[in-house]
């Protein structure tokens, strides 16, 4: 008599669940990787986004000054600032507030505010109580009958920083005290290198204040002036705000940096 090759009622539920089973274990599997799939992608699209970000950021903080390549002072800014705090140029006095000053040696504005603030200021700064920051225009070109004494001055200026960075804030006094009529063709570069010796330079720096090494900085430095918002000199920012304070009161603008 023939074997019947009929399932029982019970061997159909094993099997129903055994290949039950293996569908299950093929979703699963099949969930997995779409999982990792999507874990991947949403950590790729993270990274294009934080790139795209970072690309944005620099770019909306770029200044005319990030990309240039010429010879640039000592520590300073791509704002067009060169720093200083207790050890001379190119340093800052940490945790103190930050002053900027913008100034053109030929503003005679610029020589009354010197007057007024300047041993405040260098006192200020070699005491750590403040870091400023000096931004050397060359707004006024124009009012030294072509002989570009703005930028030469400022460029003198960047030179000392540089090469002489604990002489420099004399210098900038001599420049002041010593400062050209508005509208003259403003002082020689020799002259300019002998107020730098007067100031404690040494004369090998001052030799090289006529080979203009920062010029084309200083130009640089002006129009990043410009873009950010500075129309004239003396602009006085303390902690990256303009300070509309009167300055043409002694003590004002040191109290003020106290307070901040």
């Amino acid at each position: 008599m023939a074997q019947s090759n009929r399932l029982t009622k019970a061997e159909r539920r094993e099997q129903a669940r055994k290949e039950a089973e293996r569908l299950r274990k093929i979703q699963e599997a099949k969930e997995k990787r779409s999982r990792r799939i999507l874990i991947v992608v949403v950590i790729l699209v993270v990274a294009l986004i934080a790139a795209a970000a970072i690309v944005i950021y620099r770019q909306a903080n770029k200044t005319v000054l990030s990309d240039f390549e010429g010879p640039t002072p000592v520590a300073a800014t791509e704002h067009g600032g060169i720093p200083f705090g207790a050890e001379g140029a190119g340093t800052r006095n940490e945790g103190a507030p930050e002053l900027d000053l913008y100034v053109d040696f030929m503003c005679p504005a610029c020589g009354q505010f010197e007057q007024v603030n300047g041993e405040d200021i260098a006192t200020a700064v070699a005491n750590g109580e403040v870091t400023v920051v000096y931004h050397p225009l060359g707004f006024l070109n124009r009012a030294s009958q072509g002989t570009q004494y703005s930028t030469r001055s400022a460029a003198a200026f960047a030179t000392v920083a540089t090469e002489a960075p604990d002489k420099a804030l004399d210098f900038l006094s001599e420049l002041f005290a010593q400062q050209p009529e508005e509208g003259s063709t403003g002082l020689t570069d020799d002259e300019v290198a002998q107020i730098a010796v007067d100031a404690g330079v040494p004369q090998d720096v001052a030799d090289q204040i006529g080979d203009g090494t920062y010029t084309e900085w200083v130009d640089k430095a002006t129009e990043q002036a410009g873009n950010d918002g500075v129309s004239q000199t003396p602009t006085v920012k303390l902690n990256g705000e303009v300070w509309e304070g009167n300055w043409s009161q002694s003590g004002t603008l040191l109290s003020a940096i106290e307070d901040a």
